[in-house]
């Protein structure tokens, strides 16, 4: 029997036609324990076939070469041919929606004017109002669908904006009249401007006392976006989301933009298409969104996105109602994934089940052998440098959030936080809850666990608790971000200053029962305290550094004495005082408490 190079429980249990029960009671006597959806290595499997009675030698590269070279339905092209119309006849080509991303800074309105559009309430359920996940969302405006991409304006979810102007026919850059061009406009510009798509500008909150049309369309022309009535070719509709004015001219400019563009599809090829954002969902899994963009998706489908291969369990649209099918230009929630892919993969239609296992597990294998190549060899060049680096500080995370797409804008974030004494190292990231096993990374790691819009389930809690643990939520990513500011601030050791105490003369040395020497003294400047540095100085000379290990008046311990007092003085770790030394004394304060 041939194996790939790697496959899951349940699929070494179908191809040996046994229970994934058995296979995985096989795996336990072994000490090793699995679920379902484990992974394994070949090695593994074949131990666990041989078992079996079976014998499995290595083969799955070979037969995902083989799918991959299949003809039409099972050959996974590079991401150019999946979508290109050349290969098309062009009498299956068919009229497609166009699809609009809606760009611009935080807190502008962008989601807002989608509400309007949709009458719905997405912003409210948004966190701090804030838009943490590109959203796709599909309008109908004189009886012709438009697909909208909701991404994100927050300056951490640039890559995800950048993404979403990447797969779109038209851009809406929103501008909000009352603040004018800020820094997340002008980014979003550069990346319109860098998919090479027509842009339209809709100027927001017009209804606002405020309002000041005329200082946003210098401010665009400054950034180099020439709108029409500053002689540029730029539309710029006028709206307001509060009142919902303007909406329909900004529906009818899109159709008006892309009337020219001609925008087609073949509807009747294996679908493909691109994840615009994923995440895990009680009771469903992993589900990801998907904007179709050739052919037609449809339920049972078998695909392959990435490693991961599954088939189409259901199509669901945003309003959370059941779809058969999905055609170009169209978004949908797909169900059925065995794990979350990354925003911004391909999903492809295959002909099998077993085309896409192949497949998948053969760019496991090639990913594998390309990060063992890539390790990075310890050099003894490096080493200095490693020793140069000893005294920074490492603040060690584990990242859960709800989506690649936030776990992306979450380590963008953080990666760009800079200190010199600290270094932030992100040493996991997943998406899903917390759990126990999360825990138990970053205790190993002495790690600080950050679970973004995800909860912590019972076990890990307990196991945070046990093992001292810190769990921090967070729904907003600027949020976690002034926290680890604050920690960084705290990892910081305490640096000391000494400060002059006081001074004594040492008159002459007592011997003391069990401890020694120690020296009769008379305070002559200030105070002498017990903790203190003691400085001894002969003469000009200091002949030691130590500390003041306790004071003695009239045989009792003291705290403190003070100038023109006798006292005896006990130096930790030094009796070789004389007659006429001088003991300075010194208190340590914090300089950076």
């Amino acid at each position: 029997m041939q194996l790939p190079p790697s496959l899951t429980v349940r699929e070494l249990a179908e191809s040996l036609t046994v229970s994934p029960v058995d296979v995985i009671k096989d795996l336990l006597k072994n000490g090793m324990v699995s679920n379902i959806n484990q992974e394994l290595d070949f090695e593994t499997a074949a131990i666990v076939a041989d078992n079996f009675g079976v014998n499995a030698v290595q083969g799955g590269a070979a037969v995902a070469t083989a799918a991959e070279g299949a003809n039409g339905a099972s050959a996974v092209k590079p991401k150019s041919e999946l979508f290109s119309l050349e290969t098309d006849d062009p009498g299956s080509l068919r009229p497609r929606p166009p699809v609009v991303a809606v760009m611009g800074h935080v807190d502008h309105g962008k989601t807002s004017i989608l509400d309007a559009i949709r009458e719905s309430k997405v912003a409210d359920k948004e966190a701090g109002g804030i838009t943490q996940r590109v959203g796709a969302y599909q309008v109908e405006k004189n009886g012709k669908p438009i697909t909208f991409i909701d991404t994100p304006g927050h300056e951490a979810f640039t890559a995800m904006r950048a993404r979403g102007a990447s797969i779109t026919d038209v851009a809406v850059l929103v501008v909000a009249a009352d603040d004018g061009v800020m820094p997340q406009t002008r980014e979003a510009i550069q990346h319109i401007k860098a998919a090479g798509v027509p842009l339209i500008v809709a100027l927001n909150k017009i209804d606002k006392d405020n309002a000041n049309p005329d200082r946003v369309k210098q401010g665009l022309a400054d950034v180099g976006v020439q709108v029409e009535e500053y002689g540029g070719d730029i539309p710029l509709v006028a709206v307001s989301a509060k009142e919902k004015r303007g909406l329909d001219d900004l529906l009818e400019m899109i159709l008006l933009v892309i009337e020219i563009a001609d925008l087609k599809a073949n509807p009747d090829k294996p679908a493909a298409g691109t994840i615009i954002d994923a995440h895990l969902e009680r009771g469903r899994g992993a589900v990801a969104t998907v904007l179709v963009q050739a052919g037609t998706l449809r339920v049972g489908d078998p695909f392959v996105i990435d490693t991961i291969n599954g088939r189409v369990r259901a199509l669901v649209n945003e309003d959370g109602e059941k779809m058969e099918s999905a055609g170009p230009g169209q978004p949908a929630v797909v169900t059925g994934l065995p794990d979350v892919p990354n925003a911004g993969d391909v999903l492809e239609v295959v002909d099998s089940e077993r085309t896409a296992r192949a497949i998948a597990a053969a760019r496991v294998e090639t990913r594998r052998k390309a990060q063992v190549a890539a390790a990075p060899k310890q050099r003894l060049e490096d080493l200095f440098d490693q020793l140069q680096e000893a005294d920074v500080k490492d603040l060690n995370l584990v990242l859960k959030a709800d989506s690649h797409g936030s776990l992306e804008a979450l380590k963008g974030s953080i990666t760009r936080i800079q200190d010199p004494k600290v270094r932030v190292r992100v040493i996991f990231e997943g998406v899903g809850n917390v759990g126990e096993s999360d825990v138990n990374l970053a205790a190993a790691s002495e790690a600080m666990v950050i679970a973004f819009s995800v909860k912590s389930d019972e076990r890990a809690l307990e196991a945070a608790e046990k093992q001292k643990i810190e769990i921090r939520n967070y729904d907003v990513v600027y949020n976690l971000t002034d926290d680890i500011d604050r920690a960084i601030k705290g990892m910081y050791e305490p640096t000391f200053k000494q400060v002059f105490e006081g001074k004594a003369e040492i008159k002459m040395p007592i011997k003391v029962p069990k401890i020694g020497l120690i020296a009769g003294s008379l305070v002559t400047e200030g105070r002498i305290s017990r903790g203190s540095v003691a400085k001894v100085f002969r003469g000009k000379e200091m002949v030691r550094e130590t500390k003041v290990e306790s004071l003695r008046r009239f045989k009792e311990d003291v705290r403190e004495v003070i100038e023109g007092l006798e006292c005896g003085i006990h130096l930790e770790d030094y009796q070789e005082f004389a007659e006429g030394d001088v003991v300075e004394s010194y208190v340590l304060e914090q300089e950076n408490p």
